[in-house]
């Protein structure tokens, strides 16, 4: 190869070399692409959320409460409820803690004057959660629901098993109760109970059996709602008259007036009926069979009551249906005569009692107390 064709190459690859190295300190010295814009959304910022509605807790006892070696305060029962933060800020107060067959009707006034002074005085408070034992809460759900009258809720709640028992549900329900008391939907429902996620009347539901979880339902009339784990569904409204509708005012009631409870059945004596009043009842619910009929055992202890102002309603103890009215005498009652019995419609015995102690409250006339029962 000649001198000439080698100087050449070399030239032409030195050439090659530099316009190569120019490229490469052209693009290190450019800047970096822009990064792309983010695409625009129609969706407007999240709004953050309001406060949580407040909800007070009465705790009285019962077995949500009893907890082998010590029952379980007010604040521990908040404390137990999982997630319960996420719903409501829960207050807890203590009432009391005892069994619920334990409460007195003394104590049945002081809970309805707390509940309605601290409704009185907290007006942005969302509502009440009472705690009770089953055995009477259906007696203490309807008195409230009859003597606390403000729209919104009071949910009363227990369980059927203690906190020291395997598959104890007195957690969950809290739950519930809280939400359905938080719930505006709720409001002007009277008192609720509230188990098993099912939402009940005060005045309709029952305690049908002794064991088992699922013992409270209303029976033919069904729940009032349910609570699901997105929210409180209300299914009815119960047109009942309860909670701020109610006429029923405790201002001036030291006690309520003594009423007793006797069963119909086959030769019942009327000898009980005349212990009853000589000792002091004011008012008689008398557990008729089916849809009225006492025993004729009974006719005389009647008799004698009725002749003693003693005020007598029939509530029928099979459990559900009503007792008819009959017209009140053309004319007013016949003053030589015995007032006639009221009809408790459908309330079970021992509601019906609850009502005519709150009813002899304001009156002792038989027709005004027959409307009261119709009314609620």
């Amino acid at each position: 190869m000649s001198t000439a064709t080698r100087r050449a190459r070399v030239a032409t690859t030195l050439v090659a070399w530099l316009a190569f190295a120019g490229v490469a300190c052209a693009q290190a010295a450019a800047p970096p692409p822009a990064t792309p814009a983010p695409i625009a959304t129609a969706a407007a910022a999240t709004t953050p959320p309001g406060p949580l509605p407040r909800v007070r807790l009465l705790a009285t006892g019962g077995t949500i409460s009893n907890r082998d070696g010590g029952r379980l305060t007010a604040e521990e029962l908040v404390a137990m409820v999982p997630g319960l933060d996420r719903h409501v800020r829960a207050e807890p107060e203590q009432f009391s803690n005892v069994a619920s067959s334990q409460l007195t009707l003394a104590q049945w006034l002081q809970l309805s004057r707390r509940a309605s002074a601290i409704l009185a005085a907290d007006p942005d408070l969302a509502g009440l959660v009472v705690t009770c034992g089953t055995d009477t809460l259906e007696e203490l759900a309807y008195f409230l629901s009859l003597t606390v009258r403000d729209d919104r809720p009071v949910v009363v709640v227990g369980s059927m098993r203690n906190p020291s028992t395997v598959g104890y549900e007195g957690a969950a329900n809290l739950l519930a109760g809280f939400r359905v008391a938080a719930s505006a939907e709720a409001r002007g429902l009277g008192a609720l109970v509230v188990l098993n996620d099912e939402i009940n009347a005060a005045r309709d539901v029952t305690k049908t059996d002794a064991l088992r979880l699922h013992t409270f339902t209303s029976g033919a009339l069904g729940v009032l709602g349910v609570v699901d784990r997105d929210r409180v569904v209300l299914l009815r409204r119960p047109l009942k008259r309860a909670g701020a509708r109610s006429e029923f005012d405790l201002v001036g009631v030291s006690a309520l007036p003594r009423v007793d409870v006797l069963l119909v059945y086959q030769d019942a004596p009327g000898d009980l009926v005349r212990a009853a009043v000589d000792l002091g009842a004011k008012g008689l619910v008398l557990a008729v069979a089916g849809a009225g009929a006492t025993s004729g055992t009974q006719d005389e202890g009647l008799r004698y009551a009725r002749e003693r102002g003693v005020v007598v309603v029939h509530a029928t103890r099979t459990g559900g249906g009503r007792i008819a009215s009959g017209p009140p005498p053309p004319g007013g009652q016949a003053p030589d005569r015995p007032a006639p019995t009221v009809a408790a419609e459908d309330l079970s015995p021992v509601k019906a009692r609850v009502l005519l102690m709150l009813a002899l409250t304001r009156t002792t006339d038989r027709n005004e107390i027959q409307r009261m029962f119709e009314a609620y």
